[in-house]
């Protein structure tokens, strides 16, 4: 899909992670209105699967609530032809010590379009083994191994707040039942 050019857009802010503008654009109903936009990188998250029934999630320290999220791991695309496989390859490697002879693409989609172009892709690691890379220095995470089942019930209970969490599981948890890997 083809993004309308705007009438007017000023860059407002650059991080290594994003952009912030501020534009002025018209409205499929010919309306001209002011707009504020974030352009970001495409992501991933990825949903590890071990034999025995168990996900191994990431407890991570969030600046930007000042807490702990329970995650499944994620991360941004390289700009430097990364595909997003190999990016969630680099991830699991980054954040919990696993690649994967498998990835399955669960789904693909924007997270928050009111204000952003942010575009993430799900999947589930499957048939894991030990490969690890060092994590990056802005990140603080511990590596958790759960069973699908428990994961399912804390989100359930609302202890699972992250929504790319709470979407990546319950579409790998359908996935495995479909395909016979969970009771």
């Amino acid at each position: 899909m083809d993004r309308q050019k705007p009438l007017r857009s000023s860059l407002v802010y650059r991080s290594p992670v994003f952009a912030v503008y501020e534009e002025e654009i018209t409205l499929p109903n010919g309306k001209i209105v002011e707009v504020s936009r974030i352009d970001h990188r495409r992501t991933v998250s990825v949903v590890p699967f071990k034999k025995n029934g168990s996900v191994v999630m990431i407890r991570q320290y969030r600046p930007a609530i000042g807490d702990y999220l329970l995650e499944i791991p994620a991360g941004r695309v390289n700009d430097d032809g990364e595909s997003c496989e190999e990016c969630a390859q680099r991830e699991m490697a980054e954040e919990i010590g696993y690649r994967a002879k498998k990835l399955v693409k669960l789904f693909e989609g924007y997270l928050v379009p009111g204000y952003g172009n942010e575009y993430m892709y799900y999947y589930l690691a499957i048939e894991l083994y030990r490969e690890s890379l060092p994590p990056d220095e802005d990140e603080y995470i511990e590596p958790l191994e759960m069973p699908v089942e428990t994961v399912l019930q804390m989100f359930r209970k609302a202890e699972i707040t992250d929504s790319k969490t709470a979407l990546g599981i319950l579409m790998a948890a359908d996935y495995l039942r479909h395909h016979r890997m969970l009771p």
